[in-house]
């Protein structure tokens, strides 16, 4: 399986990165936003005015707002929020595409409504078509300026996923296969929250004891919760899980992180949403993977700490205390 051009489903941070990985190995690379202006600027100055401005892309990066384009290309990337995925997918079905076409979901969250991945909404919109995940610790910000990179692609056609692969290799940016969509999915959405707590507990100045016992109790909570819910343990072992894991917990690129930290500072979850500026997964992700743990009946008592901060008004500091006053248990638990 060859490609020849590819066409991203938007232009924010992910999407901008994408393109510029993606640009060395293909003729055309097209990407697709609603906002005229940004699409322009990348046509004219070949930047991204709003979203990784200081970055130049290559000639053959467009852009435009017309989505009928992506029907012309055998690779479509959606680089979209979780919340789009639906809508935009809908609307490319409307279009329509060849069944031979590739489509690769790089949005990490489940939908609130239904609980469903990303593979899954597509899968369902697109059931003739291949279907493929890229996740892992991957920074818009540090990859589209070709930092050391290593990420995973899935697919359960491991055709497809090794044709995307080889695609996707470059001298800094390495990516593995894996057929687990599921874990690969729910890593990337469940280390939303745990980012947030991580930034929650630096805002409140924890410090760093505290922070590492949190994120090590969360890669416990996320392989239980994981697997309950699909995916395989050492999918969690790996990049989409414990590596995504530690790079949003600790980086600060991390908008989770980032909400999190104006939330341990004092800062309302409304203006913490607002300084950030753009879209942070881990915040409705918290209400549709919280549904989700208590749907499958498993404990997951940072989760659970993070939606009531979130969502039932409780003081950071107090839930925070909760999580470390709760009985104790032995670490295999």
């Amino acid at each position: 399986m060859k490609f020849s051009s590819v066409a991203i489903v938007g232009t924010g941070s992910f999407g901008t990165a994408v393109s510029t990985l993606l640009a060395p190995k293909l003729g055309q690379v097209i990407l697709i936003g609603r906002n005229a202006e940004i699409a322009k600027s990348i046509n004219e100055s070949h930047r991204n005015p709003q979203y990784l401005s200081s970055v130049g892309l290559a000639e053959n990066v467009t852009a435009c707002t017309e989505l009928d384009v992506v029907k012309d290309h055998s690779l479509i990337v959606f680089a979209v929020p979780t919340g789009a995925t639906r809508d935009c997918a809908e609307m490319i079905k409307g279009i329509g595409i060849s069944k031979d076409t590739v489509i690769l979901s790089c949005a990490k969250g489940i939908e609130k409504s239904t609980g469903e991945r990303m593979s899954e909404i597509l899968s369902g919109i697109f059931p003739e078509n291949p279907v493929a995940v890229l996740s892992g610790p991957n920074h818009a910000e540090e990859m589209a300026i070709g930092q050391a990179t290593c990420a995973v692609i899935g697919s359960e056609d491991m055709s497809v996923a090794e044709s995307l692969q080889d695609l996707f290799t470059l001298p800094f940016f390495r990516p593995y296969t894996s057929n687990d969509l599921a874990g690969i999915e729910l890593g990337g959405a469940i280390k939303n929250v745990y980012a947030i707590a991580a930034g929650i507990s630096h805002g409140l100045g924890l410090g760093d004891n505290a922070v590492a016992a949190l994120v090590t109790r969360a890669l416990a909570e996320m392989s239980r919760l994981g697997t309950a819910l699909g995916g395989k343990i050492e999918t969690f072992a790996g990049l989409s899980g414990v590596g995504d894991l530690i790079v949003t917990c600790f980086s600060e690129h991390s908008r989770n992180h980032r909400v999190g930290l104006a939330l341990g500072k004092g800062q309302t979850l409304e203006e913490a949403i607002q300084s950030l500026g753009m879209v942070a997964e881990g915040v409705p992700n918290t209400l549709s993977i919280h549904e989700a743990a208590r749907k499958a009946g498993v404990r997951t008592p940072i989760i659970d700490a993070v939606y009531s901060i979130l969502y039932e008004n409780q003081p950071a500091a107090r839930a925070m205390q909760d999580l470390l006053s709760r009985d104790t248990r032995t670490e295999c638990e």
